[in-house]
């Protein structure tokens, strides 16, 4: 019989059964300008997550019913591809990428400066190439990079990451197997400079002790992550220091 071994971290919380600490991130990669087509775009890797985000304009869209005298406008499409899961998904939207297509433009908005561009449209994609839990947090993130890479004129880089409940304990991060037999579930998105909230759900059920702490350490993460964005940007544009 093979006994399982629990070590303790820090606050006495057990280590997860990937091996971190609860408030420890997932190990994180990203580039910036990985598509010679697009006018900006960024790869991500969160875990086991593989996520490629491209923009394209500001340009005047076809779709003339979606421009606005005064301010532009964003497009935002989330995709998964079909074989970025262990059950093969059915190419094309369904109403899941629908939903988050639209929670990643609310999400982006409040960071871009829209007034410089009337009349205009900026479409973003999200492309999933491989899922492994907190898929519109990293997406988000990819695109802000995207964005910024594009010279699109920002107020600040979003960058999104979750925090949940996982065995009674509030974690960071949260892998696919964590999300899936967790308690909760609170992905974040902020505006670093400010600490602006830009995006804010919660799933399952926590204390408002729980849920607070859980925002703290989402914020924490996000605030992380937000330094390894600047760095991908200082790398493509060689920017020192």
């Amino acid at each position: 019989m093979i006994e399982e071994v629990f070590f303790i971290s820090s606050e006495n919380k057990q280590l997860r059964a990937d091996g971190r600490a609860y408030d420890e991130l997932r190990p994180i990669k990203i580039k910036a300008g990985v598509l010679k087509r697009a006018d900006g775009s960024a790869y991500v890797e969160v875990g086991g997550n593989k996520i490629l985000a491209s923009v394209y304009g500001p340009r005047e869209t076809y779709i003339r019913r979606l421009l606005k005298p005064n301010t532009g406008v964003i497009k935002v499409r989330y995709n998964m591809a079909p074989f970025s899961v262990d059950d093969r998904k059915r190419p094309g939207p369904d109403r899941r990428s629908n939903e988050i297509s639209k929670i990643a433009a609310d999400a982006l908005r409040p960071a871009l400066m829209l007034e410089s561009f009337p009349r205009s449209m900026v479409d973003i994609s999200i492309e999933i190439i491989e899922a492994e839990g907190g898929t519109r947090c990293a997406g988000i993130t990819a695109a802000a990079v995207a964005l910024a890479d594009a010279g699109i004129p920002m107020r600040d880089i979003p960058v999104g990451c979750a925090a949940g409940k996982m065995n009674g304990d509030i974690v960071l991060d949260l892998s696919e197997k964590e999300d899936k037999e967790g308690q909760a579930d609170v992905p974040i998105v902020i505006l670093p400079r400010t600490g602006e909230i830009t995006l804010l759900q919660a799933d399952g059920k926590l204390t408002e002790e729980e849920f607070e702490e859980a925002l703290d350490l989402a914020m924490e993460g996000c605030m992380r992550i937000s330094k390894i964005q600047e760095e991908a940007l200082k790398e493509r544009y060689n920017v020192n220091g």
